[in-house]
């Protein structure tokens, strides 16, 4: 947000700060500010002069030009503009001389563009004789984000304001409320929901001239970064800035009717607008229309069959004041951030609308003269609530702050800031909130504490601690559960990823999952990005093609939220973890590694082989389960997902990890006793599963058996085929006592007893 240094002095006519100085205490008292340029350097030392000879000059397109250029005297320029002839009105800068095309050149004759007038680049400036140059000036530009919450901040006289309180000079208000007429004009307003649309005002005004704006309007807009269209434009946007009360002209030529609606669009109905574009609108968007349909989207910009044209000699001047949730859903659902949007979504003042129009009518006869206003107000609204009183307690005020401020500093504070202060108490202030304060911004205590704070300055608070009992805090289960998952996790040299929660459709179809499942996000932040995710799957995916393009082989993970859908209520998110393994090898030994690193955090789990979805190769897919409930998914992608190498990723349900992981270790003493270890092999089918053996095993084994632990499997001569042998070690041992040879030997017989009598065969 840009700020002219001479706009708000002329606001503040006694203010004698330096810009830069300015620009601090802003900074330290009401926003941040970004820097200040200054503006117009040409301009200063610039006269208007007059050309009163021309002559070509030999081998380019340049001319020497014989100039009047006032207190300079009469001057001889190199000049390479088109429009430069005897007898032009233009403006002489005074730069030295200089050689140009072998010709002495004393100065130059400038375009608007170099004067910083506008941006016409065409020629040199052409003026008609009547017209003055505007003064330079100095830019003060202000970071958005530090005002949002001030919507007041958005024009110079809100700005110019709190320079008044920061300085202690007095303020002018330059809006003559006297100006509008009394009620009642050559048009209507209907609104169809004050909510939307608490107030609308409009004047009519006839023998209207459509012409560009004289040069310190053209200047002014300039400066703040505004472009120059024409008078009539110029001054809305002129108010805006001003009053941070955008406006809109319509040309009433092209209005059907007399009667202008505010009210929520038809279903099917659309609108051209200034910039060009079509917008296709839904009863979602506000918008202004006439007897015929929209003639502007509320809030956000006009049409393009009412707008000001050179040949507009009647216009209807709107100034409204909107709901500012309606504007900012509806500018980001058509992505179309304007001007008067911005501030209409930080909730606009509604008694400002009549002041813009009193505005206005003192300054349209100056830059369209002749102008004539037509019949009186057209004003609809809801009636304007007064915010309550707030209790302010300098007792409290104090303890809030840090330090003490006396009663008549916090009232002339408050009062510069042009609240209003009544003592009804001792030491108890009742403070009134002025109308553009309470948009959202002051509605509390805590709220003067800052506007008092700020004034004083915060420096002149000493920073001490707190004088209160310090503890310290503990995070929920919950928090403390998902870091030791990251710690182990990343301890097993996985790197940790974080992708948005948002997918696109096509993701979402790649791995079949059924796009109506999703939930839709009206107003997506970028495109591809329309779905809420029911899975970790695309964006892990993601991160494997990318990563693959630079690495042959690595390992990553991600912990995120799933959002699901749920008929008629609120979205359910659930918790996950998803780990993946990249290499360029026949990937089982990912899938072993990920296996592995699903065991470190459940012990004792088991793996279930299972159907394979779409995204998962056939072969390659198991369930996981812990203490009898499936915890995840351990699979290999399809092939097809993967260009070049192989990914295998495994998705564990947090919620239920958690739920099944103890809360607390249970203590096991220190062994005693010695144990004892022996192997088996087994002759099995080609297709076995280890889990299943050593399931059969542990059972078989008995309380004495410690362990049992996969050792190798192996396939070929002298086994037949389709056959394999797996070699298991069980460890086994007693808490009271070395077991004795005899009891290994029992143990050994049960254990080949019982898978003998499943039909397995085993290697003794």
């Amino acid at each position: 947000m840009k700020f002219s240094y001479n706009w708000i002095r002329e606001f503040i006519p006694a203010l004698d700060v330096s810009p830069e100085s300015l620009e601090r205490q802003i900074t330290m008292k009401t926003a941040e500010c970004e820097g200040v340029e200054s503006f117009g350097n040409m301009l200063t030392g610039a006269v208007i002069a007059t050309v009163e000879s021309v002559e070509p000059i030999e081998g380019g397109h340049n001319v020497k030009a014989t100039v009047d250029a006032g207190r300079y005297g009469r001057k001889t320029v190199v000049c390479g503009a088109s429009n430069c002839r005897a007898g032009i009105t233009t403006v002489y800068v005074p730069l030295g001389v200089k050689k140009v095309s072998g010709v002495l050149s004393d100065g130059m004759l400038a375009s608007a563009a170099e004067l910083e007038i506008n941006k016409d680049h065409g020629g040199i400036l052409e003026l008609d004789g009547t017209q003055e140059l505007p003064p330079s000036d100095y830019i003060i530009e202000i970071d958005n984000k530090s005002i949002t919450h001030r919507p007041d901040l958005w024009g110079h006289h809100g700005m110019a304001r709190e320079v008044a309180a920061i300085t202690g000079s007095d303020l002018q208000d330059r809006v003559d409320l006297a100006l509008l007429p009394p009620p009642g004009g050559p048009i209507q307003v209907r609104i169809e929901d004050l909510n939307l649309c608490p107030r609308y005002s409009a004047l009519v005004f006839e023998n209207v001239t459509v012409q560009p704006s004289p040069l310190w309007l053209q200047a002014r807009l300039t400066a703040v970064g505004l472009n120059p269209i024409n008078n009539i434009v110029d001054l809305t946007n002129f108010i805006m800035a001003e009053l941070a009360q955008p406006m809109h002209a319509f040309d009433r030529a092209t209005l059907a009717g007399d009667t202008i609606y505010a009210r929520p669009a038809r279903a099917g109905e659309s609108i051209a607008a200034l910039n060009g574009e079509k917008y296709e609108l839904t009863p979602a968007n506000l918008v202004i229309a006439d007897a015929s349909g929209p003639i502007a989207i509320a809030g956000v910009i006009g049409g393009q069959h009412s707008a000001i044209s050179e040949g507009s000699t009647s216009i209807v001047l709107e100034s409204a004041n909107f709901q500012a949730s309606s504007i900012r859903k509806t500018s980001a659902a058509l992505k179309l951030r304007t001007d008067a949007s911005m501030r209409f979504e930080k909730a606009q003042d509604p008694a400002n609308t009549v002041r813009a129009l009193a505005r206005a009518i003192e300054l349209l006869p100056l830059i369209s003269p002749g102008i004539r206003l037509v019949g009186g107000l057209a004003d609809k609204g809801g009636e304007l609530a007064r915010p309550a009183p707030i209790s302010l307690d300098l007792d409290w005020l104090a303890r809030k702050l840090g330090r003490t401020v006396d009663r008549d500093e916090v009232e002339d504070i408050l009062e510069s800031l042009q609240f209003g202060v009544t003592e009804v108490g001792p030491n108890v202030l009742s403070v009134s909130v002025p109308s553009w304060r309470a948009t959202n911004d002051v509605a509390m205590p805590d709220d003067l504490v800052e506007e008092v704070g700020r004034m004083i300055g915060y420096d002149s608070i000493s920073p001490l601690p707190p004088l209160v009992l310090c503890k310290p805090s503990f995070d929920p289960p919950e928090r403390e559960f998902l870091r030791w998952v990251k710690r182990t996790v990343a301890a097993q040299g996985f790197t940790e990823v974080s992708n948005y929660s948002f997918i696109s459709e096509e993701e979402a179809r790649r791995f079949g999952f059924a796009v109506e499942d999703h939930v839709r996000v009206l107003n997506p932040i970028a495109a591809g990005q329309e779905l809420m995710r029911t899975s970790l799957l695309p964006g892990i995916h993601r991160n494997l093609v990318e990563n693959a393009k630079n690495f042959d082989q690595f390992r990553l993970f991600e912990i995120g939220r799933e959002i699901h859908k749920v008929q008629d209520a609120k979205p359910e998110e659930h918790t996950h973890l998803m780990a993946a393994i990249y290499s360029k090898d026949d990937g089982r030994a990912a899938l072993l590694e990920l296996k592995r690193t699903a065991e470190v955090l459940a012990r004792g789990l088991q793996v279930r082989p299972a159907q394979g979805n779409s995204w998962e190769h056939t072969t390659r897919t198991a369930e996981l389960w812990w203490q009898d409930r499936q915890v995840g998914r351990l699979s290999e992608l399809h092939p097809n997902l993967i260009e070049s190498g192989r990914g295998a990723v495994l998705d564990l349900d947090l919620e239920v990890l958690q739920e099944l992981t103890p809360a607390t270790a249970k203590y096991t003493p220190v062994r005693r006793f010695p144990t004892s270890a022996f192997d088996l092999s087994i002759l099995t089918a080609e297709r076995e599963l280890a889990a299943t053996l050593e399931l059969h095993i542990r059972q078989f084994a008995g309380d004495l058996a410690e362990a049992v632990e996969y050792v190798r499997e192996y396939q070929g001569p002298p086994l037949p085929e389709g056959r394999k042998s797996v070699s298991f070690r069980v460890v086994a041992g007693a808490p009271d006592r070395t077991l004795s040879s005899a009891d290994i030997t029992g143990i050994r017989n049960q254990i080949i007893e019982g898978l003998t009598a499943l039909g397995y065969e085993l290697r003794v």
